[in-house]
């Protein structure tokens, strides 16, 4: 009897890690994220220190929202086998909590156990610029473009990162190879917006009308396409590019605002004062009176506040 009751204790737990072992298999071969958790579930019942069920189960509760539960299970593995994988995908779940500053210490831990890991090094250069950390993101930013140089999107990040350092030149210079690399709409329109902020109009136009004949449904590049012709005197080239952006939203109070201004310009009162109370019932629906600091949040008073309140305070109160 006793013989036999040792055999028990040891084929138990290879049984039941066999068990496991199947539950992990059907959990790979299903594409429904809940169905994978639960399978799952019962293999980490039956073995504990099944971390590629771990693993697996922290990749599906990431692709339902759960990004805490994921943060969870990618520790477990962690705390038993860290590896690069599970602090990179660690650092991916808490990016999206916003917790920046945990996203980049994983991110570079993973770099550290994997020097090869080229998206460990951009995911942590581009958390860096997130944290407006600028001069560190170039660094990793360098480091990529001398194994990949062909990446437009790391140059246009460099850039914006140059444009954050007030280095407009180094910028430019960056917007100029993305386009070399990957002529496209995405790229054009970096650059038209960067030209724009330098107040280059012309070449902002220029590079815009190109992004949007790459893509004629952003609505972004319409707008800016109107600033720089309402900034550049061309009023009616304004309003038809506001205009098509109100077509995508017609909740968009800076590009309504952009209207009311291009209608100042010509001398259009009605219809300037037209489209500013439809900024003002935005901004302002609970009809109180208005000044000009109900303006804000919007892109005319951050970004062209002299113009704006130029233009725009004999229809106002103060």
């Amino acid at each position: 009897m006793k013989r036999v009751l040792l055999i028990l204790l040891f084929t138990l737990p290879i049984l039941s890690f066999g068990q496991a072992n199947k539950f992990y298999r059907k959990a790979l071969r299903t594409i429904d994220s809940e169905e994978k958790i639960k399978l799952l579930d019962e293999a980490i019942a039956l073995d504990p220190n099944h971390l590629d069920a771990y693993f697996q189960r922290a990749l599906a509760k990431n692709d339902l929202g759960d990004f805490n539960g994921a943060i969870v299970d990618y520790s477990k593995i962690i705390l038993n086998k860290p590896d690069a994988d599970s602090y990179f995908n660690r650092g991916n779940s808490r990016f999206s909590l916003k917790d920046f500053v945990g996203a980049k210490n994983d991110y570079a831990k993973a770099f550290e156990l994997d020097p090869n890991f080229i998206d460990a090094l951009y995911s942590l250069a581009c958390v860096k610029y997130d944290l407006e950390e600028y001069k560190d993101a170039i660094k990793d930013f360098n480091e990529i473009l001398k194994v990949a140089p062909n990446f437009p999107e790391v140059y246009m990040l460099r850039a914006a990162s140059y444009k954050a350092l007030e280095m407009p030149k180094a910028a430019l210079k960056d917007y100029i190879l993305a386009i070399y690399i990957s002529p496209n709409a995405n790229t054009y329109y970096n650059r038209g917006v960067f030209y724009l902020e330098i107040n280059n109009y012309t070449k902002a136009i220029k590079d815009l009308t190109k992004s949007l004949r790459y893509n004629d449904n952003n609505t972004f590049a319409y707008f800016y396409r109107g600033t720089a012709h309402l900034l550049s005197g061309k009023y009616n080239k304004a309003i038809d590019d506001f205009t098509n952006a109100l077509a995508f939203d017609s909740m968009d109070f800076d590009a309504l605002l952009g209207l009311a201004l291009s209608y100042h310009k010509i001398n259009d009162i009605s219809n300037a004062n037209l489209y500013l109370k439809k900024v003002n019932s935005i901004l302002n629906p609970e009809g109180v009176e208005n000044s000009i600091d109900l303006y804000e949040n919007t892109y005319w008073y951050q970004n062209q506040y002299y113009f704006f309140i130029n233009n725009i305070k004999p229809s106002i109160k103060h």
